[in-house]
């Protein structure tokens, strides 16, 4: 369990915010078990005695980058859904906008997403979040009238999660988010088929 912190841009709180860079890097790198506090520490450039300040525990300082994944993926999941009242025409750019948000964050993000998605004894608990809140997501923009209504949209959101993981969690994010995020929708929107002919 985390302990309370101190006043924000104060000396104690920029410590903590290294602890948590330094545990997340290391976490990522070794894994859960391998990590040692001495390690964290040491590349936080800070005492193993100043470890237990900010936190009580191994245990506590993994759950709360646990913790910081989910709340930070939730909120760019929830900023990903429409508004009511897009053209047509702007449709394709306005989901590529929420789906770069959450591409930029696995991007900005990767030892987090790593922990999130990966390493955590939650990550599977929160892919199937994950694809509920997207589904949710979609069936409110169904409602809308964006999409067809006779998509079952448990499956979508379960298809779109998959894609989504796969690129949070390996190298396929080689090209800018925003730029992978169009590709994304070309291929959920529009499919495979050659319309031309």
């Amino acid at each position: 369990m985390a302990k309370p912190g101190r006043k924000p841009g104060s000396d104690g709180e920029k410590s903590r915010a290294r602890l948590l860079a330094a545990a997340a890097a290391e976490f990522a790198l070794s894994g859960y078990h391998e990590t040692k506090i001495s390690a964290i520490v040491k590349k936080a450039g800070v005492s193993q005695p100043a470890f237990y300040l900010y936190f009580e525990s191994k245990e506590a300082i993994f759950q709360e980058l646990t913790d910081a994944f989910r709340e930070q993926l939730f909120t760019h999941v929830q900023a990903s859904l429409l508004a009511p009242d897009i053209q047509h025409a702007s449709l394709a750019d306005a989901i590529a906008a929420g789906v770069a948000g959450i591409f930029s964050f696995f991007h900005e993000k990767p030892q987090l997403t790593h922990i999130g998605l990966c390493l955590s004894p939650e990550a599977e608990a929160i892919k199937e979040e994950l694809a509920k809140r997207i589904q949710l997501n979609l069936e409110k923009e169904q409602q809308m009238g964006y999409f067809s209504a006779d998509i079952d949209m448990s499956m979508a959101a379960e298809s779109l999660v998959g894609t989504l993981v796969h690129f949070g969690t390996t190298s396929r994010l080689q090209k800018e988010p925003a730029e992978r995020a169009k590709e994304f929708v070309q291929l959920f929107l529009n499919g495979l088929m050659n319309r031309e002919g």
